[in-house]
């Protein structure tokens, strides 16, 4: 191809941007980097009663969050609809169209008639000019649509990027409406439209396109435009088996940053949903680019694994720099109404990170330094008994003249434990439940460290 390398993501802003639209997106994105060429951000706006600008905003903000930059766009289809109408009237012009006065009551009748005569639901042609053929008088007061005069004969084929060779007769397929009667075109036209303007040389979209294909190649030849490659990947399965989708079952991409997972972990993720390197599971962006070649697609269905995610986001949180995961959990601790410094935050991290596979898990830990605990019923009748409340007492008597680091902490803790004929557990847990608010953390003289001393003291002595 000597083209440039031009992709393109296309969602509609009638939901949120969800999780196959992302993969696409990533995949289009890699592709386009991988060549050097553009990647194109278009927002396919014609469904009128169900678009809205917080969809819009939605997709905006997931892009951004993914880091999937884009060359050119937002470009939105109800601004270019001047461009399809004067496309259409070419095509109408050139044969490639025509308008159709068929009622929608009429349609549904005439497919139902097709159907008990060919099996298949589907226009009959009334409105169809032929060589020698008398079409029906318009009707007054109807505005007609405009269908796109599709080859009656033939076949159309096209070598898929994901799924190798396909053909389609062209006898499976009717005459679609390119251009409802209030002017607004239709999916299959205005993406054609848009593909031939924008100069898009490949697209990569989910499997359920692959039936609009074969309208889609016959409207560029009729246009005279250069076809792109298509490349159409499997659909992404949700536990039940059943395909996720924005109206079933997908979350969004923003849910999951609200959730606490990690940019760089959603796009290596949803990068092996459907596609490979080897046997390589963790990889970089930049690493995606330069393997990204339009290979290795799966042909299969990907199985959607919340513990295969939970796993790569815990990875790229072990690894970041840590100022930055500091500052993503003061922003999760700032959504439950807790201040908490970057700085005071990034001081506590090392401690937990290690078990936490989000940054929502992270604030979990962390809040109790910022914010004060309340202990369960439970907790405290298990573990703050009559037997461990004079050591409780002492140790926090003992605490006050403490130098404040671990070794010294230690040191007071085991000198409470020696003095009340205790065991380690039988403190440890009880401190933890009064002072953290939970019977389990990591060792419990490096979880104190991190308090403030009054802290510790003032929730050792409360009743």
């Amino acid at each position: 191809m000597t083209r440039k390398i031009r992709t393109r993501i296309a969602p509609s802003p009638t939901g949120f941007l969800h999780l196959g639209t992302a993969r696409t997106a990533l995949y289009s994105w890699a592709y386009a980097r991988h060549h050097g060429g553009e990647f194109v951000l278009r927002i396919e706006d014609t469904d009128v009663a169900r678009s809205t600008q917080d969809s819009v905003d939605q997709i905006l903000a997931s892009m951004h969050w993914l880091g999937l930059e884009y060359d050119e766009g937002p470009v939105y289809q109800m601004q270019r609809l001047d461009r399809y109408r004067e496309v259409v009237d070419q095509m109408i012009a050139s044969g490639h169209a025509y308008r159709c006065y068929t009622t929608p009551e009429e349609l549904d009748a005439m497919k139902e008639a097709e159907y008990a005569r060919v099996g298949k639901r589907r226009y009959d042609g009334t409105w169809r000019p032929e060589p020698g053929k008398v079409l029906p008088t318009p009707p007054a007061g109807v505005q007609p649509v405009i269908r796109f005069a599709n080859p009656p004969d033939g076949v159309v084929t096209w070598d898929d990027l994901c799924k190798g060779p396909i053909s389609i007769g062209n006898k499976e397929i009717d005459d679609l409406i390119i251009m409802r009667a209030d002017g607004v075109p239709t999916y299959n036209f205005a993406v054609v439209v848009d593909d031939w303007d924008m100069a898009i040389t490949h697209v990569f979209r989910g499997d359920e396109h692959v039936n609009n294909t074969p309208w889609q190649i016959n409207i560029f030849n009729a246009l005279g435009a250069p076809l792109p490659q298509f490349g159409h990947v499997p659909v992404i399965l949700g536990d039940d088996g059943q395909k996720l989708s924005k109206r079933r079952g997908a979350v969004s991409v923003t849910a999951y940053e609200e959730a606490g997972y990690l940019p760089e972990a959603m796009l290596n993720y949803l990068a092996r949903l459907g596609w490979s390197h080897g046997d390589d599971e963790i990889f970089s962006r930049d690493q995606m680019v330069s393997w990204f070649d339009g290979s290795h697609l799966s042909k299969s269905p990907a199985q959607w694994d919340a513990a295969k995610l939970a796993w790569v986001n815990a990875h790229y949180l072990k690894t970041i720099d840590e100022s930055r995961l500091a500052a993503l959990v003061a922003d999760q601790l700032k959504r439950r109404g807790i201040d908490a410094s970057v700085g005071d935050v990034q001081r506590r991290v090392p401690l937990f990170k290690d078990r936490c596979t989000t940054t929502v898990e992270l604030a979990d830990w962390l809040a109790m330094y910022f914010a004060d605990v309340t202990p369960s019923a439970e907790d405290l009748a298990a573990h703050v008994t009559d037997a461990v409340k004079p050591a409780i007492a002492a140790l926090a008597d003992k605490l006050e003249a403490t130098e404040w680091n671990k070794a010294a902490i230690n040191a007071a803790i085991k000198e409470t434990i020696a003095a009340h004929g205790l065991k380690m557990p039988q403190l440890a847990h009880a401190v933890r439940v009064k002072v953290c608010g939970r019977a389990q953390t990591p060792s419990i003289d490096a979880v104190l460290e991190l308090f403030a001393k009054h802290f510790v003291i003032e929730r050792l002595h409360r009743a």
